[in-house]
């Protein structure tokens, strides 16, 4: 019966195959979220360990591109057949909204205290700007809290730096759904001169390569999910034709050697492309990767649909948002450890060419202990908000979308 379905799935136009298989999950795609949440959040943690330090975590930045393509082929794969009345847009704008904007505003929040405790505490004001100045100032935090932080509005990246992604995110959300809405089965034109202008756009006028979040994070975000979007419009069903095919552990080894090549050309592209215009081509890099993968088909793939890796994929999102602020709690309780003993633990470091407060000045070991901590911190502060705040968040305003529009 399985087989049945997908061979007509196959044989059907590919503009109409987007979302067929909407209820299907790729695992192996979950947990690569993971792992590149973990990564990102290693690129931000200044140590002067070899870890911060190596070229690969110094490009670990472009790992953002992957969420942007992984997003683009899952809401494709989703949504792509199930927009079409305009009811049908609003749902899908709330429930998008449900997932990213519980998380975000906490995460406001916490910052904002923290801005407040510092007026109050003395001991945290440290050297550094006056509360709520620079990065943390209130025209910034409106224009977080109303998701204009990636549209090109702000000056400088604030707050939670990394929620960039997510206002430029939930804007291609809403572009993706108006545009399949409008054009139906030829929606995928348009995301094909996306995938081709975006690039050209961001070599033409970025002077941070790849590297673009407030001023151009909408046009990187579009250009990636596009990709994606892609990806799930033409290939969708016949991966999972394949998967199917592929179950029984036909072809292993030789889908275990594709995937480690894979790795391989990831990690040496990483390494190599993170401070040049090779970067733009991060996005096709990740599609590739993404084509592979949804296959599962090798051993690796066998891992990572493993409990602990799955776990860590689930735990992707609340990673990426909660990480930088835990991240600058560590390092205000070493600076205070530090001014009381003065052990080399916390102080200014170079990191990337670029001067930091960081881990490690008296010891790259200590910078090392610092960085596992601050992972194992990480992710059990992650599991925390997506246990308590995502899950039930996103269900209500599920129930929410069914009471609206009684569906």
């Amino acid at each position: 019966m399985a087989e049945t379905a997908l061979l007509n799935l196959a044989s059907a136009p590919a503009a109409t195959r987007v979302g067929t298989a909407a209820g299907e999950r790729f695992l192996v795609l979950d947990s690569w979220r993971g792992i590149c949440a973990l990564l990102v959040a290693l690129f931000h943690f200044p140590t002067t360990s070899i870890v911060s330090q190596s070229a690969f975590i110094g490009g670990s930045y472009l790992f953002v591109d992957f969420f942007f393509v992984l997003s683009g082929f899952v809401i494709a794969s989703a949504y792509g057949s199930r927009l079409n009345e305009q009811d049908d847009l609003a749902r899908f704008a709330l429930v998008r909204f449900g997932r990213i904007y519980p998380l975000h505003v906490l995460m406001l929040a916490a910052f904002a205290g923290f801005e407040a405790l510092r007026l109050v505490l003395p001991a945290l004001h440290g050297t550094g700007a006056a509360p709520f100045t620079s990065g943390f100032d209130l025209k910034s935090l409106v224009a977080n809290l109303f998701l204009l932080q990636g549209m090109g509005v702000e000056d400088h990246l604030g707050w939670n730096a990394p929620s960039w992604s997510i206002s430029a995110e939930f804007f291609t959300y809403l572009l993706f759904a108006a545009i399949v809405l409008a054009a139906g089965q030829r929606a995928w034109t348009w995301f094909v001169a996306a995938a081709v202008t975006a690039p050209l756009f961001l070599l033409a006028v970025s002077t941070r390569h790849m590297d673009v979040s407030f001023d151009f994070g909408f046009i990187r975000c579009l250009y990636g999910f596009s990709l994606g979007a892609l990806l799930a419009w033409f290939q969708h069903d016949s991966i999972a034709e394949a998967r199917q095919a592929l179950s029984g552990g036909a072809g292993r080894v030789a889908w275990t050697l594709a995937e480690l090549a894979m790795i391989a050309v990831i990690a040496l592209f990483v390494s190599v492309a993170g401070t040049n215009d090779a970067g733009v081509a991060a996005p096709v890099v990740f599609a590739l990767a993404l084509y592979l993968f949804a296959h599962e088909g090798g051993w690796v793939s066998l891992a990572l649909r493993s409990r602990p890796m799955l776990l860590l994929g689930s735990l992707s999102y609340s990673i990426y948002m909660v990480h930088i602020f835990v991240q600058a709690r560590m390092i205000n309780v070493g600076g205070l450890i530090e001014r009381k003993l003065g052990l080399g633990i916390v102080g200014d470091l170079m990191l990337r060419g670029d001067h930091a407060t960081g881990f490690g000045t008296g010891s790259q070991w200590i910078g090392f202990v610092a960085l596992i901590a601050m992972l194992i911190a990480v992710v059990i502060t992650s599991w925390l908000t997506w246990r308590f705040v995502e899950m039930p968040a996103l269900a209500w305003f599920r129930r929410l979308s069914k009471r609206i529009w009684r569906t």
